[in-house]
């Protein structure tokens, strides 16, 4: 990089859209223009570097790259943050636009303003960012740029002039996109001579450097070789690099006011580094502590196992180093009469949840069991004393609580209107209640329901894909918590309570959902030399039964002719035999048959 840049010429922004309306691939090139890549070198979506974002292509973790660029004959210096757009990663959107003064709101010429396009742009607005709607996708043959604008100004309140038309894909309209980021997003405010104040806003771990602090700077100035301190987690450290992303870690002497980049320090324990915290000076005077972010709310909870009951420390290493690069994973340990030790795992969603799981594998090569998921649930005592819990197992008898709270949110649905019917029937099938209908354009519209957030988890999604041809979208709002008569479904497996397959569910779908879970169990456990009996139960009521059917061996097949009482001499021997295995033997659960519990297709 070269000399630095005066206040007034830096601008911090970040790309925030709907999933799959182009925004890594706009990150690309932005990064072209400035000449942060070479074109001939470059791969598709550079910001995403996780394995896992690239075979899914879907950005997890927000990325920040540091931009030279030449506008009107003035260097400027461009922090561009790429952000996820996925709903379970909307806390990365929000943790990013803490750290920028404005954002592109990039919109799909074709698919138009869709639920997440709402929510973000919402999020921005809250903040009172500088919101600059970009509509991209031009060149596709079926882009309807008039009716998107339309959209626009109905749906959004944002001006159709004021939006910038572009190609991610060709590189059409980047250039103006680049002014427009200079002229309208204001130039961060921070004074080099007040003592240093610094956001951290991410953080990842480093075997061989340890923990690498991502800083947004407000106040002041930071040079390698100061000594810093960090006033939530109240430890010292030494800077021993500092540098900037460009895409590639690039290092530097020092940070000043509106920059962003990052800071090693020689950090070995994970607990120093909270997202969110502020830093300043060892010595002297020291800076008030910035806003920081609010704690994310898990909205769903499952149990993470080690499949060797030895591996239970590795995953608790994998759980820290983990939280730490994604601050919206919450655990606590827990131990399980089936499964062992292990964790309580919170999550911002069922993708999130998938992501997690599938980064501890391979990112610590660990086997783990991963149990139903299930939602926080308020329990009102009899006492009056208010308790969530999250998970079946931790409800207390049925006489020492007065009623059951579960989440409830408020479900904001863009669909086709040629499909209003068949959402209405999926909702009011899932205990929902209706809101409002609202019509956006004359072949889109937003209908708003109350649904519980027990029935959105598992396959809501795929029924509102299935039922809209794929053009249907959502977004939920805050939960809340409200009364509803719910029981628990205890499932016993040979007259064992199966503990992690106990389920909490409406009173009028317990016994349906019991029977169903019982079938699939009955598939899932192989046949043992005994019967075993599958139940599901309300309190000391059995609602449903399977069995599994034992193993027959025909004893007597070598008895041919002679007396019959030899015959009646082996069955004896034989059902003797069955009864001491039934006394003795165990059903082993397979992992499988924890998936089970899973579909809400029956």
């Amino acid at each position: 990089m070269s000399k630095k840049l005066p206040l007034h010429r830096i601008r911090n922004f970040s790309i925030i859209a709907h999933i799959d309306h182009g925004k890594s691939t706009l990150a690309d090139r932005l990064m072209e223009h400035a000449g942060a890549v070479d074109k001939n070198r470059s791969r598709d979506q550079l910001l995403d570097s996780m394995d896992l974002e690239r075979e899914r292509g879907i950005t997890i973790k927000a990325a920040s790259v540091a931009l030279e660029v030449d506008v009107r004959g003035e260097m400027h210096l461009l922090n561009l943050i790429d952000t996820p757009g996925h709903v379970d990663f909307s806390y990365e959107v929000e943790k990013s636009l803490q750290a920028c003064e404005g954002a592109l709101l990039l919109i799909d010429a074709a698919q138009g303003i869709q639920a997440q396009t709402v929510a973000n742009a919402t999020l921005a607005m809250d903040q009172d960012m500088e919101v600059i709607p970009v509509l991209n996708k031009i060149d596709l043959p079926h882009a309807r740029p008039e009716e998107v604008l339309e959209q626009l100004e109905h749906v959004l309140l944002l001006e159709s002039e004021s939006c910038i038309s572009c190609s991610a894909k060709t590189g059409k309209g980047v250039e103006e996109l680049i002014e427009a980021v200079v002229d309208r997003v204001p130039a961060p405010t921070g004074d080099q001579d007040n003592p240093l104040r610094a956001l951290i806003f991410d953080a990842k771990y480093d075997e061989y450097r340890g923990v690498i602090v991502n800083l947004r700077m407000v106040d002041g100035v930071i040079r390698k070789g100061d000594m810093v301190h960090m006033l939530g987690a109240k430890a010292d450290y030494e800077v021993l690099e500092l540098g900037k992303f460009t895409p590639d870690p690039k290092p530097c002497d020092s940070l000043e006011p509106g920059e962003v980049g990052y800071l090693i320090s020689n950090i070995k324990k994970l607990g120093d580094v909270h997202i969110g915290d502020t830093l300043t000076v060892q010595k002297g005077e020291r800076a008030s502590r910035l806003p920081g972010y609010r704690e994310p709310q898990p909205m769903v909870w499952c149990g993470l196992y080690p499949v060797r009951s030895g591996d239970f420390e590795n995953l608790r290493s994998a759980l820290n180093t983990l939280k730490l690069n994604d601050s919206s994973l919450v655990f606590e340990p827990e131990s399980s009469d089936a499964l062992g030790f292990g964790f309580r795992c919170g999550f911002l969603g069922l993708l999130h949840m998938e992501i997690v799981q599938e980064r501890l594998e391979r990112e610590s090569g660990l086997d783990i069991v991963q149990t139903a998921p299930t939602v926080p649930y308020e329990i009102l005592m009899q006492g009056g004393n208010l308790h969530t819990i999250h998970s079946p197992g931790e409800l207390p008898e049925s006489n020492l609580y007065e009623e059951i709270r579960e989440p409830v949110v408020t479900t904001h649905l863009l669909i086709p209107v040629e499909a209003i019917g068949a959402i209405m029937h999926l909702c009011s099938e899932r205990r929902g209640r209706f809101l409002r209908q609202e019509h956006l354009s004359p072949t889109r519209v937003m209908l708003t329901w109350d649904l519980p957030l027990s029935e959105i988890i598992f396959d809501f999604y795929d029924k509102l894909k299935s039922g809209t041809r794929g053009y249907g979208t959502m977004n939920m709002d805050e939960p809340r918590f409200e009364a509803a008569d719910l029981v628990k479904l205890r499932i016993l497996v040979g007259g064992n309570e199966a503990d992690a397959l106990s389920i909490i569910c409406h009173k009028e779908v317990a016994e349906r959902r019991g029977r169903s879970v019982l079938r699939k169990l009955q598939k899932e456990i192989p046949r043992h030399q005994f019967e075993v009996a599958l139940q599901a139960s309300i309190g000391g009521k059995i609602v449903a039964r399977e069995s599994i059917r034992a193993l027959s061996k025909n004893v007597t097949a070598k008895c041919y002719g002679g007396d019959i009482t030899r015959k009646r001499k082996l069955l004896e021997q034989q059902k003797k035999g069955k009864k001491r295995m039934k006394s003795i033997g165990n059903v082993e659960v397979p992992q499988k048959a924890f998936l089970a519990v899973l579909s809400t297709d029956e």
